[in-house]
């Protein structure tokens, strides 16, 4: 039987390594692994792609994204190419002259390393936009930035006190400066006009082209349902899973309302079973247990420093109570549900293991594949925990290098020895957990070949400097895995993520062979093929 599709002069990176030179496709399936012997496979019909030397591998998959926001900032009044903090307002300023007909500016996307302390006032937005709201999340989207004309719409004043969730950053004399943090967002956040239907499903099939030409053929969006002004982009992924539009493979984390507790358990349930549809599941829940160390509420075991290096009263925020997350995860857990935990300081790790072990002594081994992301501090202690309790480490890579935002925004605040203990890559796939990779695009790229060059190299691409960490770098085969078989894993997509006969071939080409380039030079790579089921959904202009 000839096949439709056929990859010849690898090499072929298959569960074995790169062990074969060419690969068949009939319908969806892979159908064989091998070498010359599969040209006997072409037919008068068969596409016939030669790699020629470039390499063939599973499409890579991101466990942890949020693509409709990231569509939408797009869109929208777009600071993520701004590196200073002149560039963002002249960024600002340039968007808002171009659309005098927006009530409200609204986008995001700004680096809290361009302003001083990471948090800029309200004053540089009332030169340059004083007779509109403004309302542009910060790129971790853990703080907004906001002007004179949002705080007086929202009613924020000296006299406002800070949510429980938040923090209205202040001046000194007690005003608020234009920065607000957690849950101090949605002050102001609840009153930006919503998208309309019509601008999620753009949105979502903007970011679906995006991703499908990074090479990324599947991904688990981190939070379907309403949080602090973002998009709930349910309807967007259930129309188009329905009609086809939706050529990627989603599983979705049903947001978890930190304001509520197991009395919204039966509602997530219901929701699992209205939105799965075509190639969309809505089978995790996502639980955010923490905030960020850059400002303060990233959940630690101990306290933070100041500036001087002082120890102080701050550990951080715990967004869901401790004390009731094992019982809520158990629940969850016996449901059938996968738990999709933010943990990313070392106390907020430690609970959300705590919680997973709970689950486990109630509910015996389950095929639940929990999984934490963004781990950003992980006391060694905890480190042998995902192993055994079959937690799986859900890795952002790009955050692991020396930028302004970890040099300036947090080393000092965490002190040496925790420092140390920053994105423990390497010390994680040493006890034996599974590693899965993702982005938290809009936070970071996309781009999985830039995430694999920090992941092995532990620098910036194209920067130089010292090595973050260096014990800390991963082999290049298993940063490929990472984004490949273990966030196949994740996502629940047993039939994806590896080479091989039977699989789906959801597949890349690469424009060269990585395994045969400089480390240093493998954020110069770049996707050529994409694939979902031997379909192309992505062909750059010289492939």
């Amino acid at each position: 039987m000839h096949a439709d599709l056929l990859f010849l002069n690898g090499p072929v990176l298959t569960p074995e390594g790169r062990t074969a030179t060419a690969v068949a496709v009939t319908g969806d399936r892979i159908t064989a692994v091998g070498g010359d012997e599969l040209r006997d496979l072409a037919g008068p019909r068969t596409e016939v792609v030669d790699l020629a030397g470039r390499l063939l591998l599973p499409g890579f998959q991101d466990a942890h994204v949020h693509p409709v926001p990231a569509g939408l900032e797009l869109t929208q009044c777009d600071l993520t190419g701004a590196r200073t903090a002149e560039e963002t307002v002249a960024a600002v300023r340039a968007y808002a002259a171009a659309h005098p007909e927006r009530e409200w500016i609204t986008g995001g996307g700004w680096s809290m390393e361009a302003f001083a302390g990471g948090t800029p006032t309200k004053e540089l937005l009332d030169a340059v936009v004083p007779d509109r709201p403004v309302y542009l999340p910060n790129r971790d989207h853990h703080g907004a930035w906001v002007n004179s004309r949002a705080l007086e719409r929202a009613g924020v004043t000296r006299h406002t006190p800070d949510p429980a969730d938040g923090r209205i950053e202040r001046d000194a004399s007690g005003e608020p400066s234009g920065t607000l943090q957690e849950g101090a967002m949605q002050l102001v956040g609840r009153l930006t006009p919503p998208p309309s239907p019509a601008d999620l499903r753009a949105a979502l099939l903007h970011a679906q082209r995006t991703l499908h030409a990074l090479g990324i053929t599947a991904w688990q969006d981190a939070l379907v349902g309403n949080f602090l002004g973002m998009p709930d982009p349910s309807g967007a992924y259930r129309d188009a899973a329905r009609d086809g539009s939706l050529t990627a493979r989603v599983r979705g984390a049903l947001w978890w309302d930190r304001e509520r507790g197991a009395e919204q358990i039966p509602e997530l349930v219901e929701k699992r079973h209205e939105l799965s549809a075509g190639r969309f599941r809505a089978g995790s829940v996502k639980l955010m247990l923490d905030g960020v160390a850059e400002n303060g509420t990233a959940a630690l075991l101990e306290p933070y420093l100041d500036a001087c290096g002082c120890v102080t009263a701050n550990r951080g925020t715990s967004f869901v109570d401790p004390g009731q997350l094992p019982k809520y995860v158990t629940e969850l857990d016996a449901l059938g549900f996968q738990c999709h935990f933010h943990a990313l300081g070392d106390r907020a790790v430690r609970d959300a293991l705590d919680a997973v072990e709970a689950a486990r002594a109630v509910n015996g081994p389950r095929d639940t594949r929990p999984h934490l992301a963004h781990l950003q501090v992980v006391h060694p202690d905890d480190v042998p925990r995902f192993a055994r309790l079959g937690a799986v480490a859900n890795i952002q890579p790009l955050w692991a290098a020396h930028e302004p935002q970890m040099d300036e925004l947090t080393i000092p605040f965490l002190g040496p020895e925790r420092a140390a203990w920053q994105y423990p890559f390497a010390s994680l796939l040493r006890s034996g957990a599974r590693l899965a990779a993702g982005s938290d695009w809009p936070v970071s790229s996309p781009d999985p070949l830039q995430g694999i060059h920090v992941a092995v190299n532990r620098v910036e691409p194209g920067a130089g400097g010292p090595v973050f960490l260096p014990g800390e770098r991963l082999p290049l085969a298993a940063a490929l895995t990472a984004y490949t078989a273990g966030s196949a894993f994740v996502n629940h997509l047993d039939d994806t993520g590896e080479v091989r006969v039977g699989a789906l071939a959801d597949l890349v080409v690469l424009d060269g062979d990585p395994f045969a380039v400089a480390p240093e030079t493998l954020g110069r790579m770049r996707v050529a093929l994409t694939y979902v089921g031997g379909t192309r959904v992505h062909a750059a202009a010289d492939a």
